[in-house]
């Protein structure tokens, strides 16, 4: 005879697929009146946000849009790109964000691989899309319908669009033929796709990653924890929304009932201005924004009225920068993910007995990327061919491996791609890292960015974090330069600050005195760093460049 609890099954009344749709409707009723986006003079309720997000998914449907169709959208930090994160979904289709910096070729390149038969576009980013659709034509390829989203902010300043908006759908129009009494298309199954994201363009090959519904609310609901997020958050938009959906805080301030401060451009003065206009209580934002921030002019600065909470990632913030943020009221928590993590995967969890340590022990501490947020399952750092986990002895290096319901489903249409990426049970990073005794991971590289000269392993993480504590350097990144004695040398690419002058010789003592000599660098490029939108350092391009540097030395050979 079974046991009792062996017969208990799961019914309408116990089990209902999680999807951060719920967040919304919740919202709509515990804070109606309040304050949902704030942009410029445009000012929505959470009860507004929700109705034109039913009218969104009415339209949707009424255009042909069916339960997993894509739907793409390139546009800034905007109310409608908010909006879209909730009405497409219910809508039961897919949300296509792409990265407003991709040309026409790529976007014709991803709307092709997606079959987005929809494409939402900011008025300002018109042209690419228009490219793109050119290059799809050429090729007789079926078009999605183009719908323009004629943002008032920009067409002020760039009225030349106005003309041939008037030949498409208008985003306002299209919003108008949905209707209020839209049955909302809740997911049959909560590991069906809510969206797609292709990754970022460190890489020459961006790939589709596909996001659940369950990960989405579970990330959501670990992204307001590991940001010590209360309810009524008052959220200001630095960190692109088409970047992991916004690192899935375009769900999580829904959850708890906040205010979306959009910013269209991220500038120093924008994020001064807008925490001191709105009271601004969290922001995120990778290094560069950060960096942004500590090197802005005393003119565009203001008084915080109080501590602003601000979560960073997408690239290792050097302990100089976590420091200078801090001196200037922000509260910095360093996270690590990827876009195949929905973003944050951990989080450097803050520890009491760490306040009485030195704010410069205390920068070092707040720059590693810690332990998994409570939505992932595990984290570990493993030597990928064994699988065997590093000892925590913060010396031993491996590969970053996460496993758990905030991990992907899986890359569009790329089996194999997929089936790599989690082989062994678990997915492989290609991040390079140690583990402290604590547990906590500090990631030391990217397994292609590792420098091997003379058969010892060069951290270019561990390089760029002198070369930011250099009191005349912006920006750094470090790469390898082939080297026909040595295999590859550190090549160090550098931004000077305004009025500040270096040379690249007073620049490698620098390093020289603050680092093994094998580590230094012992080149230094001064240039412009190329960037993703994300604030990512597009490493492979500076690994061309580097490498039409030729080699410094010249291989010894004999001759018989």
């Amino acid at each position: 005879m079974k046991k009792a609890m062996e017969r208990i099954v799961g019914c309408g009344a116990n089990y209902v697929p999680l999807s951060p749709i719920s967040f919304l409707e919740r919202s709509a009723v515990v804070y109606g009146e309040r304050l949902s986006v704030v942009y410029g003079d445009v000012r929505y309720t959470w009860r507004q946000t929700r109705d034109r997000c039913v009218r969104l998914a009415s339209a949707l449907s009424e255009s042909g849009v069916s339960r997993g169709d894509v739907v793409a959208v390139i546009a800034p930090n905007i109310p409608p790109m908010y909006e879209l994160h909730f009405g497409v979904p219910m809508a039961g289709a897919v949300l296509c964000t792409l990265n407003i910096r991709y040309d026409s070729a790529l976007v014709s390149v991803l709307l092709r691989h997606s079959e987005a038969k929809i494409i939402f576009v900011d008025s300002q980013f018109l042209s690419i899309v228009e490219g793109a659709f050119r290059i799809l034509a050429k090729a007789g390829s079926k078009l999605p319908l183009l719908v323009v989203i004629s943002d008032p902010i920009q067409l002020s300043s760039c009225s030349e669009n106005s003309v041939t908006i008037s030949k498409d759908v208008e985003y306002e129009s299209f919003l108008a033929l949905g209707k209020l009494n839209f049955e909302i298309k809740r997911p049959e199954d909560e590991c069906d796709p809510i969206a797609l994201n292709y990754t970022s363009g460190t890489t020459s090959s961006p790939k589709g990653v596909i996001y659940s519904h369950r990960g989405a609310y579970l990330n959501s609901v670990s992204a307001a924890l590991l940001n010590n997020m209360l309810s009524m958050p008052v959220y200001l938009w630095c960190v692109p929304m088409f970047h992991c959906n916004g690192w899935c805080l375009t769900w999580a301030i829904a959850a708890q009932g906040g205010t979306n401060v959009c910013l269209r451009n991220v500038t120093a003065k924008g994020i001064f201005e807008s925490i001191s206009r709105h009271r601004v209580t969290h922001m995120g934002g990778a290094p560069t924004v950060l960096n942004m921030i500590i090197h802005s002019a005393e003119a565009d600065r203001k008084p915080l009225l109080g501590t602003v909470a601000v979560m960073t990632g997408g690239a290792p913030p050097p302990p100089e920068v976590l420091f200078r943020m801090e001196a200037l009221g922000f509260n910095v928590t360093h996270s690590y993910g990827l876009t195949e993590s929905y973003g944050p995967a951990t989080v450097c969890t803050w520890k009491p007995e760490w306040n009485s340590l030195s704010p410069a022990a205390q920068a070092k501490i707040k720059s590693r990327q810690g332990l998994q947020h409570l939505g992932l399952e595990e984290l570990d750092i493993k030597n990928p061919q064994t699988m065997e986990s590093v000892p925590w002895d913060r010396k031993t290096v491996g590969e970053i491996m996460i496993r758990g319901n905030t991990v992907m489903n899986g890359y569009l249409r790329d089996v194999k791609a997929t089936e790599a990426a989690f082989n062994g049970g678990w997915f492989r990073s290609g991040d390079l890292g140690v583990r402290h005794e604590d547990g906590y991971i500090e990631v030391k590289d990217r397994s292609k960015d590792i420098i091997i000269s003379g058969g010892e392993n060069i951290s270019t993480i561990e390089v760029e974090s002198v070369l930011f504590s250099h009191p005349a350097i912006l920006e750094a990144a470090v790469v390898g330069r082939p080297d026909d004695h040595w295999g590859e040398t550190p090549c160090a690419f550098v931004k000077l600050k305004e009025g500040h002058k270096a040379s690249g010789e007073d620049i490698i003592k620098y390093c020289r005195d603050h680092l093994p000599h094998y580590m230094a660098p012992r080149t230094v490029v001064f240039d412009e760093l190329p960037k993703t939108s994300t604030g990512k350092t597009q490493k492979f391009i500076l690994r061309e460049k580097a490498k039409a540097l030729g080699s410094l030395t010249k291989k010894i050979t004999s001759k018989i």
